[in-house]
């Protein structure tokens, strides 16, 4: 491959891995370190380096792999919010996939305790077969919020990588946190994937109802948040009482795609909260 046709691929595999998401794998990746007592260990080097775009194009480049037929009448792919991709890409998305997930698949397996592989190899199958057959959470309702926990589990395997126990209310927060968002973003593809014949819980619940269903697990990840830090916990609050209130008042899919940018603000704004006090207080030695 020339460089003039290499440096065109090499975007073209980053935009797949929709690197405005990043923050949720890489950024619950460091605060995993963050929270198991230490500002920098090189040990979690390997990890966080994986959590950018080898993880990520593994989810998003699968998930568009499978939703093509979705993807081609959703009017927001092809721009910040997700790649469309052409049939003669996927053979080489897979490729890619490969290319930056086995090498360090095989370092995890000669470097890491059992405990911290076991919760990777769940976090793995969990958006594996988010979009892949034949389990396909994604297009079973309640699995396709439900399996989005998965996303708090840096949290957990981070921890054992560096032979801590895991904050389990900050991760049990997180994953009810992650629970309540796939749900409120899909609000604003229920035409696409109801054309698509898809039945997600946001196309089962219509605006209304998901916006009742994302509440009720983001009130739950306020709780267990209050139970580490209460500034996070009001943030949070604040922040999904917002999006959560303003779809109420006009639930429609439309409300749900103006909401979408304030959704994706939403774990850089609460992750600052969190991680400005864990870094102040790992730098004067009063965390753990």
């Amino acid at each position: 491959m020339s460089q003039a046709s290499f440096v065109p691929a090499i975007r073209r595999t980053v935009h797949i891995s929709r690197p405005v998401l990043w923050i949720n794998a890489f950024g619950t990746g460091v605060l995993g370190m963050w929270l198991a007592g230490s500002m920098w260990r090189w040990e979690a080097l390997p990890l966080l380096l994986w959590l950018t775009l080898p993880f990520n194009l593994l989810i998003y480049g699968v998930n568009d792999v499978f939703d093509q037929d979705t993807d081609a009448l959703n009017p927001r792919k092809g721009s910040l919010e997700g790649a469309r991709i052409r049939a003669g890409e996927v053979r080489t998305i897979w490729a890619w996939v490969l290319i930056t997930n086995v090498p360090f698949v095989v370092w995890f397996t000669f470097t890491l305790p059992p405990a911290a592989l076991a919760w990777i190899a769940v976090y793995v199958l969990v958006f594996l077969f988010y979009s892949a057959p034949p389990l396909r959470f994604k297009a079973r309702p309640w699995l396709d919020s439900l399996s989005n926990a998965a996303y708090a589990l840096p949290l957990v395997f981070m921890a054992y990588a560096l032979d801590r126990t895991p904050v389990w209310p900050a991760a049990v927060g997180l994953m009810a946190w992650s629970v309540a968002k796939h749900a409120f973003d899909a609000v604003q593809d229920i035409e696409e994937d109801r054309a698509a014949a898809i039945t997600t819980t946001a196309v089962r619940l219509g605006p209304r109802g998901t916006a009742i269903w994302s509440g009720c697990w983001w009130a739950l990840s306020t709780v267990c948040f209050a139970l580490v830090n209460v500034p996070v916990a009001v943030v949070n609050a604040l922040i999904a009482g917002w999006l959560v209130g303003s779809l109420l008042r006009d639930p429609r899919p439309t409300t749900g795609h103006r909401l979408y940018r304030y959704s994706i603000a939403f774990p850089y704004v609460a992750g600052a909260v969190a991680g400005v006090q864990l870094t102040v207080a790992l730098y004067l030695e009063v965390y753990p």
